[in-house]
Parts: structure tokens; sequence; C-alpha cells
């Protein structure tokens, strides 16, 4: 009988330890001309162990060292001198004391984003979203685990430290030089993980966050090296490589215009300018532009920045237009308050959108409430059946920011009458779900009465529908968190816990009829219970909407708009405080 001491022969041996080499390489991803592997150990107080093996593998690209074929002449700075002292946003700075309804409210939420987590590790872990009916894994964004990206920060918030860590390995190891698909959608990719990862770094200090943050802003940065430096939405390395890369004829103002944040953050830690001038170049574009459009003020929601011209007629604070507006006021914090032109600009827009886009929707009851539209210049007038998208419920927030920041109280007038309209259209459904867009007849005057007009309804308007509605164009709810974005927002500014009751009702009733055996989904119909749901689930379910409900509940001094800064997909960068 050999004794229990006794080895293999040494060749054995031998072969046990280049297997294990070899193993321990293509694991990690063996790059030959970038082989200086180091670890990267976390400032955080954390007590657990979790954080310091966490081995940083560099991409097997280095974009910084790429050619820029069109090379900008002058590098633009990043505004110098002090930050200012900037109006203050919150209502009051943190809780006066304990609140239990609002602390079994906040672990409510935390529970739902705990199954949703959990089933992402368990069926999808690496992949870029879960599918949470049929429980796998599917690529939505280049294939570089954007649901784990995305959900960094909501971790590391809501206190679930082991698992921030058990992510920041993965982490550690995304080549952002290998993905999925012929071209990389610059727009979600710098909102999703660029955003994801610039806010995991600045809450907890883990450098290999800002590594992977450099390494993809460098990568992104690519797309704006173009002949006139306005950058392309679908970002091709093979053309980037060979110097083809060019502005694109059709581009969104969200995809150009809600990049400033990012790339203006990654500067300010980096001490490295370039991304800073990549995106003010963009803005300078629309800042000389926007007097100049079809509708003064506002830019619509299609661009030509081949030849760098804006001529097209519709706008929106909807889709593809949303961020672009967004991201003015909240440069202009980001900043300091060093350049004016954001706050010209953000006043220049808000009013026009108060003017042309903003209007009162016809109620039973009359309810003083706003709600934002669309407007066709071609058209001969406007018109009255109006569109309203979930989307735009960001718009509460937007100018209850601004207002704040700029000093405006009007905006924080038109805030509360935009937000208290999502909150009307979520409590008016069977569901008491918005959906994702719908028609209503807007009144003549938003500020005047406007008796409810029951005809109207019955003979346009579908009888199916809660009264005020005309049409619910597309029912579906897709776990959307644009209404609590803006909920959030007003709660925090105006310290009015009706917000806090609305929040509730809003989530109790998501989660009656998203939720799933393994997590949360979109469902197809608001407008009756029980509505078949579909086998996806949008990472901003775990970004955005479970961290602006748990925000709500959670003490104000948690994540304070005073400090921070929040990107279009809810990950908040901090901002330069003012002595």
């Amino acid at each position: 009988m050999l004794s229990c001491f006794q080895g293999p022969p040494p060749r054995r041996y031998i072969a046990l330890a280049l297997f294990l080499l070899l193993t321990i390489l293509l694991w990690h991803g063996f790059a030959p001309s970038r082989l200086a592997l180091r670890p990267s150990w976390s400032s955080s107080s954390s007590s657990s162990p979790a954080h310091r093996d966490i081995l940083y593998v560099p991409s097997t690209k280095d974009w910084s060292k790429a050619k820029i074929f069109h090379p900008p002449n002058n590098t633009v700075p990043l505004p110098s001198g002090n930050p200012q002292t900037l109006p203050r946003i919150q209502h009051r700075t943190a809780s006066d004391g304990k609140d239990d309804v609002a602390n079994a409210r906040k672990e409510a939420v935390r529970k739902a984003f705990i199954k949703s987590w959990n089933a992402y590790k368990h069926y999808a872990w690496g992949q870029d979203e879960l599918m949470p009916l049929s429980g796998k894994g599917k690529t939505t964004f280049s294939g570089w685990s954007a649901q784990l990206v995305d959900a960094l920060d909501s971790l590391w918030i809501m206190g679930l430290k082991d698992d921030f860590y058990q992510a920041v390995k993965e982490v550690a190891k995304i080549d952002w030089s290998k993905h999925d698909g012929s071209t990389i959608n610059v727009f979600e990719v710098t909102i999703r993980y660029l955003g994801g990862l610039l806010a995991a770094y600045d809450l907890s200090q883990e450098k290999v966050l800002l590594n992977k943050a450099i390494e993809l802003g460098d990568a992104l940065y690519m797309a704006f090296d173009t002949p006139n430096r306005l950058p392309t939405h679908s970002l091709s390395y093979k053309k980037a490589q060979a110097g083809e890369t060019t502005g694109d004829r059709s581009i969104s103002g969200a995809a150009s215009g809600s990049l400033c944040v990012e790339f203006t953050r990654l500067s300010q830690i980096t001490g490295d300018p370039k991304y800073y001038d990549a995106t003010e170049r963009v803005k300078r574009f629309f800042y000389d532009y926007q007097n100049r459009t079809k509708a003064p003020g506002l830019w619509p929601w299609d661009m030509d920045f081949l030849n760098g011209k804006i001529e097209d007629d519709f706008f929106t604070f909807g889709a593809d237009a949303d961020s672009q507006y967004e991201y003015l006021p909240k440069m202009h914090a980001l900043l300091g308050g060093l350049d004016p032109q954001y706050v010209e600009m953000t006043t220049r827009a808000l009013d026009a959108g108060r003017d042309l886009l903003l209007f009162k929707p016809m109620t039973p009851k009359d309810d003083d409430i706003l709600m934002s539209g669309n407007m066709d210049v071609s058209a001969a007038q406007r018109d009255p059946e109006a569109s309203m998208q979930h989307l735009t419920c960001f718009a509460g927030g937007m100018y209850a920011l601004a207002g704040k920041l700029i000093d405006r109280k009007d905006y924080v007038d038109l805030a509360v009458r935009l937000t208290a309209g999502c909150v009307w259209a979520y409590d008016s459904f069977e569901t008491n779900i918005m959906p994702e867009s719908s028609i209503l007849h807007k009144c003549e005057k938003m500020d005047a009465p406007c008796p409810y007009n029951e005809g109207l309804f019955t003979a346009m308007g579908d009888a199916a529908l809660p009264g005020g509605f005309l049409q619910a164009t597309d029912t579906q709810y897709m776990l959307r968190p644009e209404a609590i974005e803006s909920v959030f927002y007003m709660w925090r500014v105006t310290g009015d816990a009706v917000w806090r009751d609305a929040a509730w009702r809003m989530w109790e009733a998501i989660v009656k009829e998203t939720e799933t055996e393994l997590a949360f989904a979109t469902v197809a119909d608001t407008t009756r219970h029980g509505s078949r749901k579909l086998d996806t689930m949008e990472t901003f379910w775990l970004a955005e909407t479970t961290k602006y409900f748990y925000l709500t509940f959670e003490d104000e001094g948690v994540v304070s708009l005073d400090e921070w800064v929040f990107n279009t997909e809810a990950h908040p960068v901090k901002r330069p405080i003012g002595s």
C-alpha cells in the first residue's frame, strides 16, 4: 500500500505545472504584447477579502496608441478656475430621523433587486442581458457583460459589497477589442459601460474600474476621428484603423449629445483633456446651431453630422432627443458652473420646450398637470391629438434640476406639473402602470381651465381606456425608469411626502404585473391585469429603475444631488463642489 504522502513521478509534476500555467494564461486573456498583468487593490473599507485578489487583464489592443487620422488642431482643455458654489438642489441634506415606513419600502425594493441580480448570476453571468422567462442570456450591447457593468453602482449603493467585488473581478478581464457584432453602438456603450465604470469607480475608488474605463474611453474616442470631428453613432474598429470613419448623415440628438457627461468625467479623473475635447466640439456645434434650427432653442431629433448640418422638421423631448437636453443642466453642475454656455443652452432649450412641446391634457377632473409632446414644424398647425411617451417622463426631473441650479422657480413649478402628469397616467390605468406611448387631447392653453368633453373621447377614443386617453399606441411596459426618475428628483427637491407615496403606488403595481419566477419582465399590455409577459429584462431595470426607487426611500444624504450628477443611465459621478 502506497503512503498517502507518496507523490507522482517527477515528469507528472512537470506536466501538471505546465497545464496549470497554460490554463491560467488562457483564462485571464493572455496578451503577448501587454503581459504586465498587475493586481489592483481597493481602498475600500469593506471587510470582505473578495476585493484583494482582483487581477487586471488589459485589453488586447491599446487604443490610446492608435493612429488618429483627423486630430484636433488644438486640444480644448477643461475650464480652469475654482468651481462655483451653485445653488442647493436638495430640500434637505439628510433625513431628520428614523423612518420605519421608508426603510421597509427601501428593503422591499432591495429584495427585488437581489432576486433579479441572483437570477442574472445564475442564468446569464457574463452575458449582456437576462431573459427572465426562459432563464437564458443574450447579447444586446457588444457582448461585454452589459448587465454586470450596468449594475455595479447599484450593488455598491445597496450595500451588496461581496457581489460588487465578484462583479469587479469579471470586469477586470473584459477585452474591449473583442465584441459581438460588426459595429459598436457608441451611445449605448458610453452610457451603460463607460458611465457604469466611472460611477462605480467614484463610489468605490477601485482602481481596476478606472483602468477599464480608460481602455474603453480610448476605444470610443475613435468614434470622433472624422474629418469634422463630429462622431459616428456606429463605430467600426476596422474603419477606425483605416482612417475611414465619418460622421453620420443621420444621427439623433440623444446619440450625439449624450456623451459629454461620461467623457468629461473621464478627463476630470485622469487629467487627460482629450476626452473632454471630443465632446466639447460637439457641444460647440450645438451651441452655434441652437437659435438657427426650425424651432429656435430646440434641436430636431435627426441631424446630418457628415455635412455638419441641422435641417430636420421634427422636435421632441422623447425618443432620440431626450438625453441631449437632460445633459445640459447636468454639465453645468459637473463643470462647477465654469462654462456659461451650458446655462445659456439650458435656458433656451427649456424655455422653447415649455412653449412648443409641453401641453396640458384634457382629463376628467381637469387635473393641473402637464405632459411633453412633439412638434412637426412642417405641419400647418399643431395636432390637438397629442402623443405622450413614457420616455418623456424624465422631463420633470430635468426641469426640477435646472430650476434649482440656475435659480428658476418657474422651472420647478413646471417640473411639479410634469411629474404629476406621469403619476396621473400611472394611476389612471387598471394596472396602475403607464403604457409605453399613448395619445391624449391637448387643451388649448397650459394654464387655463379645460372642461372635459366626454363626447370627444366617445367619438374618437377607445372606450376600454381610462378617461383622458384617446389611444394607447404601444401598451407595453418595459421596466422603464423615467417616471420614477422624476418622482425621485421631486422628492429630493421638494421634500414633499406626496412623491414618496406616489413612488410606492408605482412600485407595488410594477411588482404585481412584472414579477416572474426568476426575476421581472416586460409586460405586453398595461391596460389590463395579468398581461402576457415578454422574455426581456432590460439592463436599465437594475441600473436605473430599481436604483431610483431605492434612493427615493433611502436617506437623502445617500448619493446627494448636491454632490453627484447622474448620467442618463442613472450612474452617479462626483461633481466638483465650490468652496
